[in-house]
């Protein structure tokens, strides 16, 4: 689905700390918003942003980056770090297990998560020409 994909910008870059997560789902409203008018497209496009950043923050290590691309038609948005967190072998278990990527199946066209021990990478792409779907 990359294949003659523009990238719009440069990737924006930030760590799990301060604001970077909240700059970075507006940074790609704004440039998704130079492709599609329709802000209810604009709404699904950041809340899948927002989805994807909190996975990075809360599951993933070191910097994250994200990445849009246009073809005119189709919208990607690659969200990616450093691989999985060293979970706290001293800790409880995790059981706060999120409705992030149920969200994006449901507003996405096509989306993918690629991980191996230092990357992972989720990926997301939204067709402008259709209407959101109901979620």
């Amino acid at each position: 689905m990359t294949e003659g994909m523009e990238r719009l910008g440069e990737p924006i870059g930030f760590t799990g700390e301060g604001d970077g997560g909240r700059r970075a789902r507006r940074a790609v409203r704004e440039r998704a918003a130079k492709v599609f008018a329709d802000e209810t497209l604009l709404d699904d496009v950041e809340l899948m942003t927002a989805e994807g950043v909190a996975n990075a923050i809360l599951h993933g290590s070191g910097l994250i980056s994200v990445t849009i691309a246009t073809d005119g038609r189709w919208l990607r948005v690659e969200v990616s770090d450093d691989g999985p967190a060293q979970a706290d072998p001293n800790g409880p278990p995790r059981l706060d297990h999120g409705r992030g990527l149920t969200v994006i199946d449901a507003l996405a066209g096509e989306w993918g998560l690629d991980q191996t021990p230092h990357r992972t990478r989720l990926w997301f792409v939204i067709d402008g020409r259709h209407s959101p779907a109901p979620v």
